[in-house]
């Protein structure tokens, strides 16, 4: 397999999906080795550092990436399998940012929540993060994941870094994390994926619109399936198939993940909507990614275990996993 190694500059840099000539060339079955900055682009170091201060909003959510994906054709799906997810820091940041998060809005009659920033120790002998407040100090499980992955959107659209949308993107989910497959459509020629926002954990909601949020070294294999691309962004790993609907309100990023994971069981098993409508009401889990974005996501979710075997989009997965397993 051909590896590529790629460490970003600040000014190589994507702040959008869309719009970024690529920064490399690849053949599918590449192998990449990244390294990602944070969500707050390295600013947030200690808990002194406020985001009034020392943020500049319009370099918020960086990506490593685009890349072009030789081969990749509008209606193609990409295949992206997360092997390693490595935090590349021994601290991480979160915060609040006045008006922003799933509890607070401008539109409101209260004072915006003050700003506090809180940064996150790593003990990697004991895979934890430690969060520290005046009433409680608590060892939490390492549990890293990527905020952002995505392609290009259709029609020349530009997009920011910031939303999730059908061509996935700040999707925010705790499911993107190593030995998960992202299928995502492809748009435009060569796909132009970028990756970004590692999170060292998160809760599912993201609440107050900041996780865990610290540098990681990734590698991924990427691959190239012809035709099939799905509507919604499509996450496999060992034990679920889930769909990614992202938009607002929240109720119709549900709808969007719920028709989503009814066509994929239409695909997998032969079932009419219908039916597949019947068995999905009856068995998919429902666990929200964020409520704060630009848009919010939503997944619907089903355990293998109750479905009989099947082969997603070419038995893909299984294909990549086995890959990864001699990289790790």
């Amino acid at each position: 397999m051909d590896v590529v190694e790629f460490r970003p500059t600040p000014d190589q840099f994507a702040w959008t999906f869309g719009g970024v000539a690529p920064s490399h060339r690849i053949r599918p079955g590449t192998v990449l080795k990244l390294w990602t900055e944070d969500a707050f682009s390295g600013r947030l170091q200690r808990t002194t550092d406020m985001p009034s201060q020392v943020l500049d909003m319009t370099q918020v959510n960086p990506q490593t990436g685009p890349f072009f994906v030789e081969g990749a054709e509008p209606g193609d799906t990409l295949a992206i399998h997360i092997v390693d997810l490595t935090p590349a820091r021994d601290w991480a940041a979160s915060t609040t940012i006045p008006f922003f998060g799933a509890l607070t809005h401008p539109s409101t009659l209260h004072e915006p929540l003050p700003e506090r920033t809180w940064i996150y120790q790593l003990d990697r002998a004991a895979g934890t993060v430690r969060f520290e407040s005046a009433a409680l100090t608590l060892d939490l499980p390492l549990e890293p994941m990527l905020g952002t992955v995505g392609v290009a959107p259709p029609g020349r659209e530009v997009r920011s870094s910031l939303v999730p949308d059908t061509f996935g993107g700040n999707m925010d989910t705790p499911e993107m994390k190593p030995g998960t497959t992202c299928y995502l459509g492809v748009n435009v020629e060569g796909a132009l994926f970028s990756v970004g926002d590692g999170h060292y954990r998160q809760g599912e909601g993201e609440s107050c619109g900041t996780a865990v949020e610290g540098a990681m070294d990734v590698t991924l294999i990427v691959e190239l399936i012809k035709g099939g691309a799905p509507a919604w962004p499509r996450l496999e790993h060992d034990d679920h198939y889930a769909v990614v609907g992202s938009a607002r309100p929240l109720e119709d990023a549900w709808r969007a993940s719920q028709v989503g994971m009814i066509t994929w069981l239409g695909e997998l098993y032969g079932l009419d909507r219908l039916d597949a409508y019947q068995l999905l009401t009856q068995v998919a889990l429902s666990p929200l990614a964020n409520v704060c974005d630009t848009n919010y996501s939503a997944l619907t979710k089903i355990e293998k275990r109750l479905l009989p075997d099947a082969a997603a989009h070419g038995g893909m997965h299984a294909h990549l996993r086995s890959l990864a397993i001699g990289l790790t």
